[in-house]
């Protein structure tokens, strides 16, 4: 930041120089002859301001940021200004006129930035960038700028009020010939307007029409299914009964009439729960009740509940792959199964041979569940035309298999409920592949998961990260990428959150939305940093608009883009808190190959690696060396690995280092969920593969908090 030039107000004449600066400035920066006016007359209300309601105050000027951008901050140590946000949306007034000059000036310039304080006074920043024709100005030219104006004696006010005077005329005399331009475009509006009012009018009947004749079918179908339900069901019960030779045996032709019955019930009774499904989605009944759930455990759920849908015999072959890597998801697990059974029958329908595949991928803040089959697929023309209501695509298999026309209409409408999208991608002969993609968190949900409580208990051992972020989603996904690491995310979901957090601890960083809802990012990054006790906690700036240069001007000290993936988001992590520290690594292991092995592996990383031999030695080490992390072996002679992890965690000297366990025993249940609870990640040495065994190892690194590039 450059100052070219500070003025005290201590007088009336001040505010008249205030704006003799401004415009001077401005003219040299290269702004033109409007933008010079509307910077000063700016500048001069907010200084009259600060004379006429805190007694003086100070005007100082400067130059900062990338874009270069003219910058003047006035502030007063008066009374403040009550009822700051009535004044500023204009909703405020007084015998003074007090509001008018803040909302006028707002609106007149590019940026502005208030902050008022009862009995601390008012500080207000306002500015514009440089022209863009101009020139980026070096630090010599911005100090030749400052050496220029601060030898310049000022003005006489009354040159400066002749001045104010003839761009009043000047304005007068242009707003004149805008009011004649408008008056003559006001009449052809008015023409225009007649046959507009009358178009509304009559689409407003129609709109009427046919909201009522929406609501009718609505109520409609929801009336006819709940009357359906009754005698449906009574027809299934007695079938039943039949089938069950309840009241004595049957001949093979009844049991063969009682079956068809039975089916053709089912059947109806299949389509009037779609059609009451799909009244209570159009009518906006329908609740949506979010839950955190698995992907693994639903896919579970439904290999179970399909697996009959398979004919005995088939060569159809259904197929779950196990999802790797996915966020627990936090939306309606019940309409989310239900989207997949439909998918899922649908292709169990429609596939003679071959294999129906059920899988899930993570895109950013999205899950997308997919089925895939080698059936009979469709042609580009139908693939829109199934999502129709009623509609069922003609084919040879349409002819042997029952449905309702409804699944796939009501899907997309779940879907869309649940703040996602439906997609299809077939092509004849070939196969389909159905798909719907869902937010990783509900968007409307009124309630955060348990994990993300704005102030949690800090666990042992763990270092907070606060996140400032008032997106639900993103604090979600923060956290499920901070799990199994060394750090526990603090959630702030506003500005005062995150003030209230920083009184009650101190962060090893700071994770920091600029576009918070309502509330200035910017001006909270220039809060921490020039505030004593924050200004040295790192703060990571994650955000969806590509501002680093900004960010980094202002104090920032890493920045990332939204959406974030695990591994950049735990490294810059690593790097930030571990600024200015050794990174050690402590190797706990009898078997000598070992060690050389995972010494070959790191040679590439800054890492100083230590080792120890047994873990008498292991222990020792750690109490005397303070490693950033260790890694252990549970086969030891004497001392064990287990009694080494449970003296480490035992020892307030070393019960913060983060333990990753890198053994060839298997491990029963027990045991697997004690050390899960002790450490950071349990490694099989019975990878062979090197890639495998280098990419395990270098994930359990970056959870321990170590930094490996250079």
């Amino acid at each position: 930041m450059t100052t070219l030039f500070k003025l005290v107000v201590n007088v009336e004449q001040d505010v008249v120089q205030a704006r003799q600066r401004t415009r001077e400035l401005a003219e040299q920066l290269g702004f033109e002859t409007q933008e010079q006016v509307r910077l000063a007359t700016a500048v001069s209300e907010l200084a009259r301001n600060a004379f006429q309601y805190a007694k003086g105050g100070t005007v100082e000027y400067y130059v900062e940021g990338e874009p270069q951008t003219f910058l003047v901050r006035v502030q007063d140590q008066g009374k403040g200004i009550p009822h700051l946000a009535d004044v500023l949306e204009g909703r405020y007034t007084s015998s003074t006129g007090m509001g008018v000059g803040l909302v006028g000036t707002r609106r007149l310039m590019d940026f502005f930035e208030i902050e008022s304080l009862p009995e601390q006074g008012t500080t207000v920043v306002v500015g514009k960038p440089l022209p863009k024709r101009a020139p980026t100005l070096t630090a010599s030219q911005l100090r030749q700028l400052q050496e220029a104006v601060t030898a310049r004696s000022p003005q006489n006010p009354y040159e400066e009020v002749q001045r104010q005077n003839q761009e009043l005329l000047q304005a007068m005399a242009d707003l004149r010939k805008r009011e004649d331009e408008l008056t003559q475009l006001n009449q052809e509006l008015e023409d225009t307007n007649r046959g507009v009012v009358a178009l509304y009018a009559e689409l407003d009947e129609k709109a009427s029409s046919l909201q009522q004749a929406n609501e009718l079918k609505t109520r409609f179908l929801s009336n006819m299914s709940h009357e359906f339900r009754t005698p449906l069901n009574s027809i299934l019960s007695l079938s039943r009964m039949l089938l069950a030779r309840m009241d004595g045996d049957l001949t093979a032709e009844q049991e063969k009439q009682v079956t068809f019955m039975q089916k053709a019930a089912s059947g109806l009774s299949e389509l009037v729960n779609d059609l009451l499904d799909l009244a209570k989605v159009e009518a906006g009944k329908i609740e949506v009740r979010p839950s955190a759930f698995e992907v693994s455990d639903l896919f579970g759920t439904l290999r179970g509940m399909l697996r009959p849908l398979l004919v005995e015999g088939t060569s159809v072959a259904l197929i779950f792959e196990e999802p790797e890597g996915l966020p627990t998801l936090y939306n309606d697990e019940s309409k989310v199964a239900q989207i997949l059974r439909n998918f899922i029958s649908n292709a169990l329908k429609f596939t003679e041979q071959g294999e129906v595949r059920v899988t899930a991928t993570h895109a950013g803040h999205m899950v997308v569940l997919s089925v895939s089959d080698t059936g009979i697929g469709l042609t580009p023309e139908d693939q829109e035309r199934i999502f129709e209501d009623f509609v069922q695509i003609e084919s040879p298999l349409q002819k042997q298999v029952k449905g309702t026309g409804l699944g796939l209409p009501l899907a997309r409408k779940l879907a869309e409920l649940l703040g996602g999208s439906l997609s299809v991608h077939s092509q004849p002969g070939q196969g389909s592949t159905f798909a719907v993609s869902l937010p990783i968190v509900y968007p409307h949900a009124t309630e955060l998961p348990s994990l993300l409580q704005p102030i949690a208990p800090l666990k042992a051992a763990h270092l907070p990260i606060l996140a400032v972020e008032d997106h639900t989603e993103t604090l979600f996904i923060y956290e499920k990428h901070l799990q199994e690491s060394r750090y526990q995310l603090i959630a702030a979901r506003t500005l005062a959150d995150a003030r209230k957090a920083l009184q009650q601890l101190r962060p090893a960083a700071i994770i920091l939305d600029i576009l918070l809802d309502g509330q200035n990012g910017w001006t909270f990054l220039r809060e921490l940093k020039s505030d004593e006790a924050t200004r040295s906690i790192p703060i990571l700036v994650i955000t969806v608009i590509d501002n680093e240069q900004q960010a980094l001007a202002l104090g920032a000290d890493a920045f990332l883009i939204k959406p974030v993936d695990r591994l950049p988001l735990l490294s810059k992590l690593n790097r930030l808190v571990s600024q200015g520290k050794a990174q050690t690594l402590l190797l706990v292991d009898d078997d000598p190959a070992y060690r050389y092995v995972v010494k070959q592996l790191l040679a590439e990383t800054p890492l100083q690696i230590l080792e120890a031999v047994n873990g008498q030695e292991g222990f020792a080490l750690a109490e005397t060396a303070q490693p950033t992390a260790i890694l252990l072996d549970l086969e030891m002679p004497e001392v064990s690995g287990f009694d080494v992890l449970d003296r480490l965690k035992h020892n307030p000297n070393t019960q913060a280092i983060p333990v990753i366990i890198y053994s060839s025993t298997q491990l029963d249940i027990e045991a697997q969920s004690r050390l899960t609870a002790q450490s950071i990640a349990i490694l099989s040495k019975e990878t062979t593969a090197q890639a495998a065994t280098l990419a395990q190892l270098r994930d359990a690194f970056v959870k321990a908090g170590l930094v490996l590039e250079p």
